[in-house]
């Protein structure tokens, strides 16, 4: 069925609890899972070298904060586990890039939960990669 799963996290609660069921369906389909975070793209023109540095180094250490708990679940799940950091100003359009270009068959991503006017302005990753994904996504509350 389902062999490779991209398993996007933006290091929020809500993704966080999503780790340990995405890494449990892993294993019992026997499928490897690839952790993927998204940086945004910092505008140079309006940051010093410095203080661009500073958040790039900052928005690094997070995502390696991320990947230690992912790689964590799938080592005690005895899951293969690859990670991966990418930019873009789109998370949704990277999250969907990175599972085309690791053959990924499914996406397990986080639902936060957001309902009526809220969830339309705040205009949720996960609703975009559904909307925008050929590959098959399973939502996770």
């Amino acid at each position: 069925m389902f062999t490779e799963i991209l398993l996007p996290s933006d290091g929020s609660i809500a993704s966080g609890a999503v780790i340990r069921k995405c890494m449990a369906f892993a294993k019992s389909i026997d499928a490897r899972v690839t952790g993927v975070h998204v940086m945004p793209e910092f505008n140079t023109s309006a940051r010093s070298a410095i203080t661009l540095e500073q958040d790039i180094k900052s928005h690094e250490a997070r995502a390696r904060q991320i990947f230690a708990e992912i790689e964590c679940e799938a080592k005690e799940l005895g899951v293969p586990c690859t990670t991966r950091i990418c930019t873009g100003s789109q998370p949704y359009e990277k999250i969907i890039e990175v599972a085309r270009n690791n053959g990924c068959d499914l996406i397990c991503m986080a639902s936060h939960g957001r309902h009526g006017a809220k969830g339309v302005l705040l205009g949720s990753q996960t609703q975009k990669v559904l909307t925008h994904s050929p590959i098959p996504v399973l939502v996770f509350r």
